[in-house]
């Protein structure tokens, strides 16, 4: 019976599609066909949406509309050199009527495609987009064929998006299902269709599990599922129609979806005890430990060493037992943990107010990088011994009086020293992105309690503290070395500066450096000369500099040359047009505040021997700049369970999904994936 309601519905939907029976006047799915932007950029991409909203009562298909229904066609009519992706949709809800299951959407959607902007159109040009869109709807009880001719108008430009129009997209994104970067299996035992699909026993999942399948005839889509949790796994099982070389299809949980490709082989039955439920404490534990164990690594990380500094001197203090050495390593571990759990809360925030942000989100505002500039100098400055200041912002002299300077200087540590991710690190914070926010937080503070792990081991261990040399003058010299690497780090944050708001944005920036440090130069003075409140002058020459953050804007986006040879800038569709062409990829995502992003690149990635062997053997090169935060290199970095750069991914020709590299590169290791391409 149901093959007889198909193919009388399609029956009705061809003579209805007929000139005499496409005359429906009145659409019951209102569709909108929005650009991102109005004005993009040439070579670049742009994301078109179908913003659709059917009537109450009615409903449009899935690509894979089930036992019944259509899915709607797109033909496109675009200028010369232009192109437009396939739709991709939404999660799609489930209803069953008769006995049917219909893959639909009840309230508004948007599916989206990616349009392809000659690189050869010239600015002001005009590119005249337009869509003929042929679908159906229904209610329970009809279906009425529909069409619809979409057109706007875009004008070759600078690529600039509105604030609103982003919100929106981004909203539409969020909608879109993840990309599974694990090869799922499929086996067809008896009458059972049963999936196996790897997934991560840590990563939380919410909302009842559901396969829809977009390659049709491989379930009985009306019969119930069974999906279960079995370890580092899911397993789907339902009614088998027939075997089928490949599968493709949706598993979703609730309004979170991840997009797979299944291929035959062995799937074991879940076991027993799968599905029991397990409560995200100890989902939550693991995490906690693996940022634990992240945190303590990033200690020797080369993103932290520019802050090792600021620990050193405070490390010699603890070492003193005339002093506070528990107190200050409780301060000191309190300002990490807490700068942590603002950080990860205000992501979290931020992620659930749609935004497409992640770890170090902070360091992609050029008004922070301008901040930490004018901080990292004074530190430098005092550490050279140009002033003694005794002000909040300054903690290393802050900590000489108690433990609030300990305090504030964990907590500038965990700001600076958090924008790279390391071993552990990177897979418990992509994690935290799914985890409840109990959980979540916990990692957070996990990296926190990692990073302050060595201190606080020195104050509470005095067999530890005894091996550090007594304090004496030497300390005097060590200071003044130490500031050598600050100054290391204000000449690197105003370069990131540059990079990020442009000449312009360099210039304000080091014009207010020198502000701030002529403001300590007059305080050291004042102080040599034994005056009172000698630290008054500084006081307002540095907010006046911190004033000038005011003016700094972050530069237009352009088209920047990748630093190595024949690589391209990211994109989603290039990266699918390179694997159809069965070539081997390595793309990277990387970010200019990122110490150990650029320590890769500059000793692995960029070097003549990596360049000789990727030539050779044909490797494709995609570079994400994740600078600016980028949405969209966003989304495609969460994708992958990381919540931040950098993120190397290797994909051999033909592989189902890539191959995940360290975040510490080695020229044999890119030469050996490349020979074995």
């Amino acid at each position: 019976m149901m093959w007889i309601r198909f193919v009388l519905m399609s029956l009705a939907l061809w003579l209805a599609a007929s000139p005499a029976g496409a005359q429906n006047k009145s659409p019951h799915v209102r569709i909108e066909l929005i650009a991102e932007t109005d004005r993009p950029a040439p070579g670049s991409e742009v994301a078109l949406a179908l913003a659709s909203t059917p009537e109450p009562g009615w409903h449009a298909y899935w690509e894979n509309p089930g036992d019944a229904g259509l899915p709607a066609r797109a033909a496109w009519t675009l200028p010369p050199g232009a192109a437009a992706g396939p739709l991709r949709y939404p999660v799609p809800q489930r209803l069953l009527i008769a006995g049917l299951m219909n893959y639909v959407y009840e309230g508004p959607f948007a599916p989206l495609a990616t349009l392809r902007v000659p690189a050869d159109a010239n600015a002001g040009q005009q590119l005249p987009v337009r869509v003929k869109l042929d679908y159906l709807v229904c209610t329970n009880e009809i279906c009425v064929p529909e069409k619809a001719e979409l057109a706007t108008l875009l004008t070759i430009g600078d690529g600039a998006v509105p604030a609103d129009r982003r919100a929106r997209f981004d909203g539409w994104r969020s909608a879109l299902p993840r990309l599974l970067g694990t090869q799922a299996t499929y086996q067809v035992d008896g009458k059972v269709f049963r999936l196996g699909v790897p997934f991560p026993a840590a990563a939380a999942l919410s909302g009842e599990g559901y396969f829809f399948p977009r390659t049709d005839g491989a379930i009985d889509y009306a019969a119930p599922q069974r999906v279960v949790r079995d370890g580092d796994r899911i397993v789907v099982e339902a009614p088998s129609k027939r075997a089928l070389p490949k599968v493709e299809g949706l598993l979703a949980f609730g309004s979170q979806g991840f997009t797979l490709s299944a291929v035959p082989g062995k799937v074991a039955p879940a076991s027993a005890s799968a599905g029991a439920a397990n409560g995200w404490i100890a989902t939550a534990l693991l995490a906690f430990l693996g940022a634990v164990a992240g945190g303590v690594i990033l200690n020797i990380m080369p993103c932290v060493f520019p802050i090792l500094s600021l620990k050193a001197l405070s490390l010699v203090k603890a070492g003193d037992d005339a002093g506070n050495p528990r107190g200050e390593a409780l301060a000191y571990t309190a300002g990490v943990v807490l700068t942590c759990l603002a950080l990860g809360g205000a992501l979290l925030g931020l992620r659930a107010g749609g935004a497409a942000v992640g770890w170090a989100f902070q360091l992609q505002d050029p008004r922070v990088i301008l901040f930490l500039l004018l901080l990292v100098t004074g530190i430098a400055l005092n550490l050279a011994g140009l002033f003694e200041l005794s002000a909040p912002g300054f903690v290393n002299r802050v900590a000489a009086r108690g433990t609030g300077g300990a305090f504030l200087t964990g907590a500038l540590a965990a700001f600076v020293a958090t924008p790279c991710a390391g071993p552990f690190m990177a897979t418990a914070l992509g994690a935290a992105l799914i985890l409840p926010w109990p959980a979540a937080l916990a990692v957070f503070g996990g990296l926190g309690l990692g990073i302050a792990l060595p201190f606080l081991l020195l104050g509470f261990v005095p067999a530890l503290r005894r091996r550090l040399p007594r304090p004496g003058a030497w300390m005097a010299t060590l200071r003044h070395i130490l500031s050598i690497p600050m100054f290391l780090t204000a000449l690197a944050l105003a370069w990131v500066l540059g990079k990020q708001s442009g000449v312009n944005g360099m210039t304000i920036g080091l014009g207010a450096a020198l502000l701030a440090a002529f403001g300590l130069w007059w305080t050291g003075r004042r102080q040599a000369r034994g005056l009172s409140r000698a630290w008054l002058p500084a006081l307002p020459l540095f907010l006046l500099a911190l004033a000038a953050a005011a003016w700094v804007r972050p530069a237009p986006a352009g088209p920047e040359s990748p630093a190595v040879a024949g690589a391209e800038p990211f994109s989603e569709a290039r990266l699918a047009q390179l694997r159809a062409e069965g070539r081997p990829v390595f793309a990277y995502f990387t970010a200019d505040w990122c110490l150990i992003c650029k320590v890769n690149e500059k000793t692995v990635i960029e070097t003549a021997a990596v360049a000789d062997a990727f030539g050779k053997n044909k490797v494709a090169i995609l570079v994400g700049d994740w600078t600016n935060g980028d949405p969209a290199l966003g989304r495609f970095i969460e994708r992958h369970n990381r919540a931040g750069v950098p993120l190397y991914l290797w994909y051999k020709p033909n592989s189902a999904a890539p191959e995940v590299l360290p975040q510490v590169l080695t020229k044999a290791m890119l030469r050996d994936l490349s020979s074995g391409g």
